[in-house]
């Protein structure tokens, strides 16, 4: 079990402002353009970050932008720097894109999806999801907005496991109380909602829910943000743009996920 530094009072984003300062700036380009590559790629480490990979549903045609991607990888690396900085949990300086298709999958027991309300998935796909996660693996699905894209969403959870419900998880359960306390969960926004094109959520937006998919033994097993872009706050948070306080709780509650993820 992977020992956690507290810090009473820390203020997150002074962390990822010094460290995103300090990242090498050649290699991969990120979706700003600039160079965002550390050093040690595939070093070993107790904890990558792993990004699933799907097809689009067919609503967002053949040829659509592949939204598992979105804030890829900046998202990832800025983020990854955060958990370095706030834990002592040895992670990896770069992500690692994971198929379902593949036994890789097996490789990584904590998983993040992004925009899994445009998602689909095959039986077999499901199958070895549901696999994964029985055997210990972890899920956090984020960044699915308002009723359709969360009928999207369903309809695959309900492939991977159509016989467990998907419950609301209240404010005592330990997965808000690791790292860090997170009774202050608020909507964690994206960008389109800031300076986008869009200036305010419809009315099956406007609340964010914190959601679960247990195992037998209580496990969380699937941890689903909806109604809000918790990618979108690690992406940004080096940007006076993005609101600090959300940014905030968007790295705490991310920490306290793979803490939660990599000991149950």
């Amino acid at each position: 079990m992977a020992r956690i530094m507290k810090f009473p009072g820390l203020i997150v984003l002074s962390a990822i402002f010094l460290l995103a300062a300090q990242m090498p700036r050649q290699g991969v380009i990120d979706m700003d353009g600039r160079s965002f590559a550390p050093a040690d790629p595939r070093e070993k480490a107790e904890w990558t970050f792993a990004r699933f990979r799907y097809v689009l549903g067919e609503q967002y045609g053949r040829f659509g932008f592949q939204r598992w991607a979105a804030d890829y990888p900046k998202a990832d690396r800025q983020f990854i720097l955060g958990v370095r900085r706030l834990t002592r949990l040895q992670s990896r300086s770069t992500e690692q894109v994971v198929d379902a298709d593949s036994d890789d999958l097996y490789n990584w027991p904590w998983i993040y999806i992004e925009d899994a309300g445009g998602w689909r998935l095959t039986e077999l796909q499901a199958r070895r999801l549901r696999d994964y996660l029985l055997r210990g693996g972890f899920l956090m699905a984020d960044d699915s907005h308002g009723d359709y894209e969360w009928q999207v969403l369903l309809d695959g959870m309900n492939m991977i496991f159509p016989d467990r419900p998907i419950e609301e998880l209240p404010n005592e359960d330990e997965i808000f109380h690791l790292a860090y306390n997170l009774d202050d969960r608020v909507q964690i926004p994206g960008t389109r909602y800031i300076w986008g094109r869009r200036w305010s959520y419809g009315p099956d937006g406007a609340t964010p829910k914190w959601r679960a998919i247990r195992d037998d033994k209580g496990r969380i097993m699937i941890a689903i943000c909806h109604n809000s872009d918790v990618g979108d706050a690690w992406e940004w948070a080096d940007s006076s743009a993005y609101p600090e306080h959300e940014a905030s709780v968007a790295y705490r509650i991310g920490v306290n996920y793979i803490i939660y993820g990599m000991t149950h």
